[in-house]
């Protein structure tokens, strides 16, 4: 059986996250959606909303699972016995970002990873552009998964809508 993993921060989960998690899935038997904390970043969300998020938002998808990445996705990719990380990109940049990623892991761990183009409908939506969009309280909902846009929302009223 292959197992790929789909990491990401997931700050929030959007549209285009899920074509990418069902696109592996239909390149691999079964897929983890790890969620992990990227260090660079302050997330709006916190980890457990992130998690329960995607868990929503995979929910109907045979095969597809979220877990957390508490640590390096290489040490992860080994600990879950996956064959793969798959990343979806979006364009030359997300390839620029990506590629050094790849190979680190690669390095790491042993395992490849498929980068997946981005659906062009979608290819527009990235979780900073939805906060962003949220934070001067543009629509959101069409670019998120149900009860994404609402968590979104309450988060920027606790954290005051500051921009971060």
């Amino acid at each position: 059986m292959s197992l790929a993993v789909c990491p990401g921060s997931f700050d929030p989960i959007t549209l285009g996250h899920l074509d990418v998690v069902r696109r592996a899935r239909s390149m691999f038997d079964e897929v983890v959606v790890g969620v992990a904390v990227n260090s660079s970043k302050r997330a709006l969300l916190d980890l457990d909303t992130r998690v329960a998020l995607a868990q929503k938002a995979v929910a109907d998808l045979p095969g597809v699972r979220v877990e957390v990445v508490p640590g390096l996705l290489a040490d992860f990719v080994t600990q879950v016995g996956a064959v793969a990380v798959v990343k979806g990109l979006r364009g030359a940049a997300d390839v620029d970002a990506e590629t050094p990623m790849a190979l680190m892991n690669r390095h790491l761990s042993g395992v490849e990873t498929v980068f997946v183009p981005g659906d062009s409908a979608l290819a527009h939506i990235a979780s900073s552009l939805v906060k962003d969009v949220a934070r001067f309280g543009g629509p959101i909902d069409d670019l998120v998964p149900p009860g994404v846009g609402d968590a979104v929302r309450a988060a920027l009223t606790t954290d005051g809508g500051e921009a971060r």
